[in-house]
């Protein structure tokens, strides 16, 4: 078979949600894959890297309990870490994809025209609408004698059977800060190599409160750039050469656009609106590769949307964007949560301050992180749009924290009005009485 209803470029999990909603809509899907069904996140990304992270993370909170006592051993770490990335296979993802009804196409996928596909040989035409999913890439900086020694990315840092005696990181950003701690916990020398600060993205004291964490755990933050590296893994900073075993170059990503066959359909480049449309009525883009909220969760979102609008589309209904209707990704706009799981962990969703806003600060200190943790140590952020008393953005960073998240997405998707939230009452004593002590904060600034 050759022709189907929709055709689906890239089968990680962003792939697989907008394949999976065009076929409850009734239509027949194809999903094309050139590596792994599952895709980065599943073997490569956020299931590998909190695997890694989460057993030395329970074992130092749990020793900030007094009497308590913890070890771990670094070789289950990595043996649970297998276990949830099935060890490369993907076998069991591709079973899914049969069992849900969709087709699967192993190879590289690219546009050859409008609602034309070539994989391999064999050319898969959609008779409705085109889904490109095909996630991002590690950047790689140009620097003098990169290419000259080996060097990690986030694959090979995640994918690692053992722990380098010295490991370097280039950059500071979530990626950066998540890996530097994990291997520094299961017992490696790390040496951190940051331009500007760390964690840009989020405000000025959580960069403080995770800084304190990775150095807490031996970790040598270094806010240097990398002039050169040479042979041996020899790293020029500034007037001091540094010698590690491994470089993990954590420089961000980019949108995999390359050898899409963009330019057979007009395209130089890829930019969706809020239903996914990238071209007509059949060109969508969901995911690392639209551009617009590089995380898994928001991925699978724009998929949900997408796929909704593409059933609709074949149907003949209109599809109307309209904020917040079934067919518009206005999250991705106003609420994107986002976890960085380091100890201490950053939770965030919305928007900084910025003008006209009033930010809300002040230390989690309340009877349940008491209970947490003995010494807990963490901040609270509310940003506030004053003109409608609504919550517009919020950031936690502190033990425990990500699980509080999405109580402040929920309020913000909401506009939850403040004098409602005032009666949500927190249970007690948990970390989320923050939330009172938020608000008692607001009210007193207020009057």
């Amino acid at each position: 078979m050759s022709e189907y209803d929709v055709i689906v470029i890239g089968a990680g999990p962003v792939g697989e949600n907008a394949a999976d909603y065009a076929h409850q809509g009734g239509l027949s899907v194809a999903l094309v894959e050139a590596e792994r069904v599952g895709g980065e996140c599943s073997y490569w990304a956020c299931i590998p890297s909190k695997a890694l992270l989460r057993t030395p993370m329970a074992v130092a909170a749990a020793r900030r309990l007094p009497g308590v006592t913890a070890e771990f051993d670094p070789k289950a770490v990595f043996a649970r870490r297998d276990y949830f990335t099935s060890r490369g296979d993907d076998s069991g993802q591709a079973e899914w994809v049969a069992s849900a009804g969709i087709t699967l196409v192993r190879g590289h996928g690219r546009l050859v025209g409008e609602k034309r596909v070539q994989v391999g040989e064999q050319t898969l035409t959609a008779r409705r609408a085109v889904v490109l999913a095909t996630g991002s890439s590690p950047v790689r900086p140009p620097i003098p004698g990169i290419d000259s020694v080996r060097t990690w990315g986030s694959r090979e840092a995640t994918s690692a059977d053992a722990v380098p005696p010295r490991l370097g990181v280039l950059g500071g950003g979530v990626v950066g800060c998540e890996m530097a701690q994990a291997y520094a916990r299961l017992g490696a020398q790390v040496t951190m190599l940051v331009r500007g600060r760390l964690l840009p993205a989020f405000e000025e004291v959580v960069a403080e409160k995770v800084e304190a964490g990775l150095r807490a755990d031996g970790v040598d933050v270094r806010y240097a750039g990398l002039d050169a590296v040479a042979p041996g893994i020899l790293l020029t900073v500034g007037a001091e050469t540094i010698e590690v075993d491994e470089l993990l170059l954590a420089t961000g990503r980019r949108a995999n656009t390359a050898d899409l066959g963009l330019e057979s359909v007009g395209l130089d480049g890829v930019e969706a609106d809020d239903s996914g449309l990238v071209l007509g009525d059949w060109l969508y883009a969901v995911g690392d590769v639209a551009g617009r909220a590089p995380l898994t969760h928001q991925g699978k979102y724009e998929a949900r949307i997408a796929g909704a609008a593409i059933v609709a589309r074949a149907a003949g209904r209109s599809v109307d964007p309209a904020p917040w209707s079934e067919y518009a990704a206005t999250a991705d706009h106003v609420a994107v949560p986002q976890v960085v799981f380091t100890d201490p962990e950053v939770a965030h969703v919305g928007r900084t301050a910025g003008p006209g806003d009033r930010e809300i600060v002040i230390d989690i200190a309340v009877a349940g992180s008491s209970l947490e943790a003995d010494g807990y140590d963490g901040k609270a952020i509310m940003v506030v749009d004053p003109a409608r008393e609504v919550i517009v953005g919020a950031t936690f960073v502190g033990q425990d924290v990500a699980e509080m998240l999405h109580a402040a997405t929920i309020a913000i998707v909401g506009e939850v009005p403040l004098g409602r939230l005032w009666h949500a009452v927190p249970a007690f004593p948990t970390i989320s009485e923050v939330w009172l002590r938020l608000l008692e904060a607001y009210r007193a600034g207020r009057a």
